[in-house]
């Protein structure tokens, strides 16, 4: 008999009441996700699954097994989070640490971050940071759409996927922008067939597509979508057979707009509820899935219902409900112990059949991973940057330029203006809101980069750099001084990738991100101070977005409209071609 055999067998011993639980857990109300009843009764655990969920337990709890009386208390599913991007900025000890504190035992999660920098090894070295951890961390593998000819020379390619997909974590491929498979980038449609050809998920980013457009993305074997800002565009991606999940997170949050349709059950058996990344702050202040659980509840949503858009709605959507996603015999034993159903505060937290926290603490601590070298060395920079090295070259005394119009926080358009030519160059005129803004490919060392024009920053003087950009391995650095650029994308070398803020020739603020730049090996708590000084050092010079790093993040991603840069230059993406700066 094999291994899973024999602990199979065992759960049938302590069903029927002829061997002893390793756990039971009395006196509680227990959620049945499959029926939306909730009854009285006791669950009995043997190894890491449930064996049996009822109150005629025999003799199965015996002088071995550890008890816990809810107390008339109810039992939830653990929380899932179906749809996050936990490899960055946290490190996935932080992010698990606070995961098993508030009741969230599975985590499903992109690896687009750490994928853009460093492709198949990096995926293959967060994946391992991922494993032996106190709750579940499953992955998506990223199809690393991307406006960056360097990234793309070193995507992930369909044998690299083909072995990440033969790996019981990976769920399939991660979320793939409509327009680039679309406009028929061919291997990203290859990955694509892959994973359906490996009966494995292929997730959707279908932000701004409609009608004709969207129904062609969704033929390609697309299952869901995260992207939904209204009832109407969720109502709109249901009928298309999309699975739905609504954002609650650092980036987005639409429950409120979408909770018009608490009521409406055909949806809601189509929804879940996830973070798509969660901030530091918010996971000291709120949490993390039962934050986004309780707002639900709050907002509306029946307590059954909302715990099933965070629980077997995103296990059936996946095709890991055998295993999760309610409390049922073989399950796996995963569950929260909450004071009642309108207050998903754990006060007990099982996963994997271990008792892993009590009131918020943590009973299990996260294993932490060490990553290799090569992971802690990828700002490969050949040369110590100056101000020259921003110049913007120009000929005549008047040149009419194309610069990015950031119009939202993430949102840009693109601005056509004359501008004055000093001296050969088009230079920054932070009084008419005009700074530079520069992308440097800094994954591969191939001293690609590209300097342009923005406006709608605010800031008036200094510069900020990042290397946790989305969808590519570029620096960003954005300045209103060509020196304080320098020395910010200088700062980044130093630290081996993160956040700088430069200002008259010294650092306003600063955080490393050492792991592929876009990882922190610090606490949460760290990060989310460092955070507040990087934004107040940023708004003390201006600054006026009130997110400036996720601003600049974004800057060079194909996600979201609609002008962007990476180190080959400005990219349109409604004419999905590379444009000038200079335009006459």
């Amino acid at each position: 008999m094999s291994d899973t055999q024999e602990k199979r067998y065992e759960l049938i011993k302590v069903a029927l009441g002829e061997a002893e639980a390793d756990l039971a857990i009395i006196n509680g109300s227990v959620v049945n996700v499959y029926t939306t009843e909730v009854e009285q009764a006791a669950v009995l655990i043997k190894g890491d699954r449930i064996a049996y969920v009822g109150n005629d337990t025999g003799r199965a709890i015996g002088p071995s097994t550890r008890v816990i009386d809810a107390n008339g208390k109810t039992l939830i599913p653990g929380l899932i989070d179906g749809h996050t991007h936990i490899d960055g900025p946290c490190s996935i000890s932080e992010i698990v640490k606070y995961a098993i504190a508030g009741g969230t035992t599975t985590i499903i999660t992109e690896t687009s971050d750490i994928g853009s920098v460093l492709a198949y090894e990096g995926v293959v070295q967060f994946l391992a940071s991922s494993q032996n951890q106190p709750v579940k961390v499953f992955i998506t593998a990223p199809p690393m759409v991307t406006l960056s000819p360097v990234a793309e020379e070193h995507a992930l390619t369909v044998p690299q996927l083909r072995k990440l997909l033969r790996h019981k974590d990976v769920l399939g491929l991660g979320e793939v922008y409509w327009g680039g498979v679309v406009n028929g980038n061919r291997r990203v449609l290859d990955l694509i067939a892959e994973t359906l050809r490996q009966g494995k998920k292929v997730e959707g980013h279908s932000a701004g597509a409609t009608g004709a457009k969207l129904q062609a993305y969704v033929s390609l074997g697309i299952s869901s979508c995260h992207e939904p800002i209204s009832a109407e565009e969720v109502r709109e991606r249901v009928k298309l057979g999309l699975f739905i999940l609504i954002r609650e997170g650092a980036v987005r949050r639409e429950l409120e707009a979408i909770s018009q349709l608490k009521d409406d059950d055909a949806i809601l058996n189509r929804l879940a509820i996830s973070t798509d990344s969660v901030a530091p702050e918010q996971l000291i202040s709120g949490g993390y899935m039962e934050f986004v659980v309780q707002k639900a509840i709050d907002l509306g949503f029946k307590p059954i219902r909302a715990i099933q858009m965070a629980t077997v709605n995103v296990a059936r959507h996946f095709a890991i409900d055998d295993d999760i996603g309610g409390i049922a015999p073989g399950k796996y034993a995963d569950i929260a112990i909450i004071p009642d159903l309108k207050n998903i505060k754990a006060e007990y937290v099982i996963s994997n059949g271990r008792l892993v926290a009590r009131n918020g603490q943590v009973l299990v601590p996260p294993r932490h991973h060490r990553y290799p070298r090569s992971l802690l060395n990828t700002v490969n920079l050949a040369k110590e940057f100056t101000a020259n090295d921003f110049a913007i070259p120009a000929e005549g005394r008047q040149v009419k330029v194309r610069l990015i119009d950031q119009v939202t926080n993430l949102v840009t358009r693109e601005e056509f203006i004359d501008m004055p030519v000093t001296d050969g160059q088009l230079k920054a005129d932070a009084g008419k809101g005009i700074l530079k803004v520069a992308a440097i490919e800094r994954a591969y060392g191939t001293g690609k980069r590209f300097t342009g024009l923005i406006k709608g920053l605010g800031l008036k003087q200094g510069a900020v750099a990042t290397t946790d950009v989305w969808d590519c391995g570029d620096i960003i650095a954005v300045g209103a001084d060509e020196t304080d650029m320098a020395q910010a994308v200088n700062r980044l070398k130093e630290l081996g990738g993160g956040l700088v803020v430069c200002a008259a020739g010294r650092i306003a603020a600063e955080m490393p991100f050492r792991v592929a730049g876009t990882i922190s090996t610090e606490p949460v708590e760290t990060l989310a101070d460092k955070f507040q000084r990087i934004q107040q050092a940023a708004a003390g010079l201006g600054a006026n977005s009130p997110n400036f790093s996720l601003t600049l993040a974004v800057l060079p991603s194909p996600a979201i409209p609609f002008l962007r840069i990476c180190s080959s230059g400005l990219f349109n993406l409604k004419s999905n071609r590379f444009v000038d700066l200079i335009v006459e």
